[in-house]
């Protein structure tokens, strides 16, 4: 962080126009550097905004009234003071510093694609300045290992969609296999087993070649009525029975 809090010091050899404006201006930065000092960064920031409201292009208010953001976190709004700062920079060192702390807020901000940028920029103005060097490789490891924590994210989550996948073809065949084995089933009971086929038609054929009481009862009376002519027959032709003498 470039803790550039700038101080007006001059001399008064006469009091131009504009002097007690100016003083007055001089009097609030001034102020809000001892309380920037002292720790008190939220006083520092009332000394720094009325003075930046008193001269809007004023390079050192803006640029310590980001300072006095930067070190209460609140990290957008010293940004825009900086950027305010950019804008009314008189030379390249300025700028550069501006942009190193620029850097630091978005950084800060875990913003660290657009940090990158801005400490480029500041080494660009200020190619010697280590801190800025320092701060820029920091943000690149950041960015490397955000890089490979999202690499092995998307590993993982392609890994688990497979899985997923997997998982659920597995169910679908599970189920296509379950569906096939309860058609068998279905197709299983609906038909006979060939034993228990064939035992039932021989039970069919078992009960058509049975006779009814009627017809039973007529075929007795036949066989009784032909075994009666029989016997007359029998009768006619052998005669009388002969009678034989004993062995005794």
């Amino acid at each position: 962080m470039k803790n550039l809090i700038w101080i007006f010091t001059f001399l008064v050899l006469s009091l131009p126009s504009g002097y007690l404006k100016a003083q007055s201006v001089r009097s609030l930065n001034n102020k809000g550097v001892d309380l920037y000092k002292e720790g008190k960064f939220a006083d520092s920031e009332v000394n720094f905004k009325k003075g930046s409201m008193k001269e809007p292009k004023k390079f050192e208010t803006n640029f310590n009234l980001g300072d006095a953001y930067y070190k209460q976190g609140r990290y957008e709004d010293a940004i825009k003071s900086y950027q305010s700062a950019l804008t009314e920079s008189k030379n390249s060192e300025q700028k550069a510093k501006v942009y190193h702390n620029i850097g630091n807020s978005l950084l800060k901000d875990k913003k660290i694609k657009p940090s990158i940028e801005a400490y480029k920029n500041s080494l660009k103005l200020n190619p010697n300045d280590e801190d800025t060097k320092y701060n820029l490789s920091y943000a690149l490891s950041l960015l490397k290992n955000q890089n490979k924590q999202q690499q092995n994210q998307n590993n993982k989550n392609n890994k688990n969609n497979k899985n997923q996948n997997k998982n659920q073809n597995n169910k679908q065949d599970k189920n296509k296999n379950q569906n096939k084995q309860n058609n068998q089933n279905q197709n299983n009971q609906q038909k006979p087993p060939e034993n228990q086929t064939a035992k039932q038609d021989n039970l069919k054929q078992r009960d058509k070649n049975k006779l009814t009481k009627e017809e039973a009862d007529r075929i007795l009376d036949a066989l009784k009525n032909n075994e009666i002519n029989l016997q007359k027959k029998l009768r006619k032709k052998s005669g009388p029975p002969v009678k034989t003498d004993k062995d005794w």
